[in-house]
């Protein structure tokens, strides 16, 4: 059996959820935010004593306060000191993991909101559910962020996460292909243990089918590989730190070696560690940064997702949040696995192993910090619901990680706002506040361009025009904690 890669995450619990929750009176059908700094996520400078006008889920008009005439029956909300940035979007999610309908709906969504989250992308779940949750929200049935999907995982034999369509040739990935399309995915996910033939006539088929396709880099492809492939998006940054290695082939060589027969854990785990080593000695820059080019030229996207990358994948006792106060939003069942997962590697891995971890998140910082100088695309994502990541909350720590990274806080901001949209093709109507664009706002109390934390000083969420104030959001957070707590 072939060794696995850099695992990323051990345990996923995914999970989807879709909320109502009232906003008390009926709300009048203009909305208008006065005196407040608009932040566009445009890059251009924040719009000070700014009143934006909202009517129709759109936004009508952004004008000076003083030159605005508010019309009879609008809902005026005081922005003075505040700042008005666009909803954010987590482009790494996995909706329908934590048991549908009861924990989704009550779980997911209602942490998304609260967390300013107006739009997510699926990177792997079951299209039936997915497709109803988002049929609820564009018809007004149920309040929730913008549902983009992928459907079931491709994968190879066995596949290493469910629900997958097991892929084992070329004809088994053209047929996965078009059967996905057919279900009317918006893109296609591969995963780590394709096979190259099945892989390439999956980039061939997506193609021809005018479909793009994101994911893992597979444990058989060089990054470089997949981007000239034509892959769309690259997660978790799997395959990267390889492809910087000046002794990558040898390393993807010995990486895909079958393990020797009767091989003890302990064994397993001091090639791992060796393996480890090796790969970041070997890191070259040069090789970096002629990969980076290409990622640039090819237009191949990343999602780094640093909270799972942190706090799951390379988990040390520092970063480990199991005793973290977000936990009283987690159902107890899911905590379990989450324990499962995270104790796991703890109790496996010595002080060691744990300094090459923290090395690595380190060199992971810097690669995206070098990929975002050299006109890479970078977006945030967080891959919840897996242990210790925190639906809506952890997007937040991502754009902490982009920012720790290198990137501005404007640039870590547009991560999930304007280039989530542009890579999903909607920056004519979501992703940044320009008139008539649709009314998908968070209202700040504290500049986030002057420290990025401040994103998650929220005093309301606006969802379609739809005010959640900050007395809403407490509500959806106390009704979530409720949940957890008998769960």
């Amino acid at each position: 059996m072939m060794r696995s890669p850099l695992a990323v995450a051990s345990v996923i619990v995914l999970a989807a959820c879709v909320l109502i929750y009232s906003c008390g009176t009926p709300q009048k059908p203009v909305l208008a935010i006065t005196h407040v700094t608009v932040i566009d996520a445009t890059g251009a400078a924040p719009q000070a004593d700014r009143t934006v006008l909202i009517r129709d889920q759109r936004i009508a008009a952004i004008s000076a306060f003083e030159s605005t005439p508010i019309p009879r029956e609008t809902q005026v909300v005081d922005g003075a000191g505040k700042f008005l940035i666009p909803g954010l979007a987590d482009m790494h999610v996995h909706l329908t993991g934590a048991g549908e309908p009861n924990g989704s709906r009550e779980f997911i969504l209602p942490l998304l909101l609260a967390n300013g989250i107006t739009m997510v992308r699926d990177m792997g779940g079951k299209v039936e559910f997915l497709s109803q949750l988002r049929h609820e929200i564009e018809t007004g049935g149920r309040l929730g962020p913008q549902i983009f999907f992928t459907g079931p995982y491709l994968d190879g034999d066995p596949p290493g996460y469910q629900p997958a369509i097991v892929v084992k040739s070329a004809a088994d990935a053209r047929d996965a292909v078009d059967l996905l399309v057919g279900e009317k995915v918006d893109f296609i996910k591969v995963q780590s243990r394709l096979s190259r033939a099945a892989y390439f006539a999956i980039a061939e088929e997506s193609k021809k089918q005018h479909i793009r396709f994101s994911g893992h880099v597979p444990d058989s492809v060089s990054a470089l590989e997949a981007s000239q492939a034509g892959q769309a998006s690259i997660e978790h940054l799997t395959g990267i730190l390889l492809a910087c290695s000046a002794r990558e082939n040898e390393l993807w060589k010995w990486r895909l070696a079958p393990s020797p027969p009767g091989e003890t854990a302990s064994q397993a785990l001091a090639f791992e560690r060796a393996w480890r080593r090796d790969l970041l000695d070997s890191y070259s820059p040069e090789k970096a940064e002629a990969l980076f080019r290409a990622f640039a030229t090819n237009g191949t996207w990343q999602v780094p997702t640093f909270p799972i990358l942190v706090h799951l994948g390379f988990v040390t006792p520092e970063t480990n949040l199991l005793e973290d106060a977000r936990m009283r939003y987690v159902p107890q069942n899911v905590q379990k696995i989450w324990l499962q997962g995270v104790q796991g590697q703890l109790r496996t891995y010595s002080d060691t192993d744990f300094a090459i971890r923290e090395e690595i998140v380190r060199r992971s910082l810097e690669v995206v910090g070098k990929m975002q100088s050299l006109g890479v695309r970078i977006m945030a994502g967080t891959d919840l619901a897996a242990p210790n990541v925190f639906p809506g909350f952890s997007l937040h720590d991502d754009l902490a990680f982009l920012v720790q990274a290198g990137l501005t806080p404007m640039q870590a901001l547009q991560a999930a706002t304007k280039s989530p949209a542009e890579f999903l093709g909607k920056l004519q109507t979501d992703g940044t506040i320009e008139t008539g664009k649709f009314a998908d706002l968070v209202l700040l109390d504290a500049n986030p361009l002057e420290d990025i934390h401040n994103t998650e000083k929220i005093r309301a969420v606006i969802l379609r025009g739809k005010l959640l104030d900050r007395k809403t959001l407490d509500e959806i957070l106390g009704k979530v904690e409720g949940f957890a707590s008998a769960k």
